[in-house]
């Protein structure tokens, strides 16, 4: 079946970041398992894709992979069966591109600065380091807690993260990993740190779990402090408490790591005056 003849573009059709971000997903996993070919054209059927995928994330959130059938994706984005057919081949391809779906449209509503090719207006190796924490922080909470992002969107997370899938292992792969890594390089740059140092990459994940409870134990929270809305002005608030708080543990970890390499230098006699004055 040639492919290139069934789907052409539109003629002036502009697409939205979201529609965009579904045929993306779309290409990717019909190209990944040979459904489709490497010159099919940009725009194919993308508001049937939209449809689908956010059918099918809401679905698969609902109730998870192994329980989510095909038959209720399509009764509830109201397209036939053969859309899923072709554009991703069966359930184990769409759950995959529901995945990059989200993850993309996520990205391009808020991009992380410190990335290759980022569109992050902090994107700027000029930036200071500590204004790079403090925007990157900023960026991750607005992303977890963005009121216009679909509720699917973290609970099909939530469910990734209890049942792991191989979608899981592409999504560390190809985009949370090299944002880890990114927020690996800025706390290099404040504590000195190497960049393989075990120490660092604690301090990593000890900025991301700040972060990151502010979604999870969102009920929690909302219930002690009834008036901690999650609007613009509090997450500004949020991000620099983290910020400002992770600095402070990162100047005593630089500081430690200093003085370690620096009584590695002294002779016996030497190191049991300097522990002295430490103390």
């Amino acid at each position: 079946m040639n492919h290139s003849v069934l789907v052409k573009k539109p003629v002036g059709d502009v697409l939205s970041p979201a529609a965009n971000a579904a045929v993306q997903a779309s290409k990717y996993a019909g190209r990944a398992t040979g459904l489709l070919p490497v010159d099919m054209p940009d725009e194919p059927h993308a508001a049937t894709d939209l449809k689908l995928l956010e059918a099918a994330g809401e679905v698969f959130a609902d109730k998870g992979y192994r329980a989510a059938t095909i038959r209720e994706i399509i009764r509830r984005a109201q397209v036939n069966i053969a859309a899923v057919n072709y554009h991703y081949g069966d359930k184990q391809n769409l759950y995959a591109a529901v995945f990059r779906y989200a993850r993309k449209c996520c990205e391009e509503r808020f991009p992380l600065p410190g990335l290759p090719n980022s569109q992050s207006k902090h994107a700027n190796s000029k930036v200071p380091p500590r204004d790079q924490l403090h925007f990157y922080v900023l960026t991750f909470l607005n992303r977890i807690l963005d009121h216009g992002r679909p509720a699917w969107h973290w609970q099909l997370m939530a469910r990734e993260m209890m049942e792991p899938t191989v979608a899981l292992d592409e999504m560390v792969a190809g985009s949370i990993r090299p944002e880890f890594e990114a927020l690996r390089q800025i706390m290099q740059q404040i504590t000195g740190l190497a960049l393989n140092d075990g120490q660092l990459e604690l301090c990593c994940c000890s900025l991301v779990g700040q972060v990151l409870f502010y979604r999870h134990a969102h009920a929690v929270i909302a219930r002690l402090n009834p008036e901690a809305t999650h609007d613009e002005g509090r997450i500004e608030k949020l991000a620099k408490h983290i910020t400002e708080f992770t600095l402070m543990a990162l100047d005593g970890v630089g500081k430690n790591a200093r003085f370690d390499k620096e009584k590695q230098k002294l002779k016996p006699a030497d190191k049991k005056k300097t522990r002295g004055a430490r103390a």
